[in-house]
């Protein structure tokens, strides 16, 4: 978009990419605990669009909004990136629910219902599902997961020859393959939600509708999703090296 004297017309664009700076938004807010709002990730997204209007060139051969989103989402990750995503407490607590997803995994031969690993816990229903809430943001792999420090950091013990790239090691051929059979034995809603969001890239209201569920539902069911890979991957991990 020109002005009439040939110059970009900014204030167009930003109006016409706007919408793509808020989908962005609300699909990573997923990720992120409930600390973080989502407008200062919609503020950073428009500083990366304003960056990509005024980085762009034509012969570069992407299109604009391809180009665009790029820049919006690490504009978005570079204000994240001064926060801290989880609290360690939270993650402590969620450590503990992949421990009773373990036990119990092996003891039923099956995924534990969350009325089980709440019991197992030593907690209410709902105090479990509180938990999986207040957690949102919690990842499949942590940057902590390959440093030396007091958490665990199983992926960094036994993912060989990754040179300490987190990135080497998420390219791994064994353990993308154990992720990919951890993802086929996942409950069906939540193969379901992990299908949508990662792949589909709805975001939680949307996928709420779809499973016909409300959107904190929606969270805690990837909260529980995203325990259950670590517990499995972590499993094998350990399994691998005993082997």
């Amino acid at each position: 978009m020109y002005k009439a004297n040939g110059k970009v017309d900014q204030e167009a664009i930003l109006k016409e990419h706007a919408p793509l700076v808020r989908r962005i938004a609300h699909h990573m807010i997923a990720k992120l605990p409930p600390s973080v709002d989502i407008e200062d990730l919609v503020q950073a997204g428009m500083i990366g669009l304003l960056d990509a209007i005024n980085r762009y060139e034509e012969e570069q051969g992407a299109q604009f909004s391809t180009y665009a989103a790029q820049r919006i989402r690490g504009a978005m990750l570079d204000e994240l990136r001064e926060n801290d995503w989880l609290p360690r407490g939270q993650r402590k607590n969620m450590r503990k629910v992949e421990e009773a997803i373990n036990v119990l995994q092996q003891r039923l031969a099956r995924p534990p219902k969350e009325t089980e690993l709440a019991t197992h816990m030593g907690i209410s229903l709902q105090d479990f599902q509180q938990l999986l809430q207040d957690a949102r943001g919690y990842q499949l792999i942590h940057f902590e997961d390959f440093n030396d420090d007091d958490d665990d950091h199983f992926l960094d013990r036994n993912c060989p020859d990754t040179g300490n790239d987190p990135l080497g090691a998420l390219l791994d051929d064994d353990l993308r393959s154990n992720l990919i059979r951890a993802i086929g034995n996942l409950p069906e809603r939540e193969k379901v939600l992990m299908g949508l969001y990662y792949e589909q890239e709805l975001n939680l209201r949307e996928i709420g509708a779809v499973l016909g569920v409300s959107e904190s539902r929606v969270c805690q069911l990837h909260s529980q999703a995203v325990a259950r890979l670590r517990a499995t991957l972590r499993e094998r991990a350990w399994t691998s090296v005993e082997n």
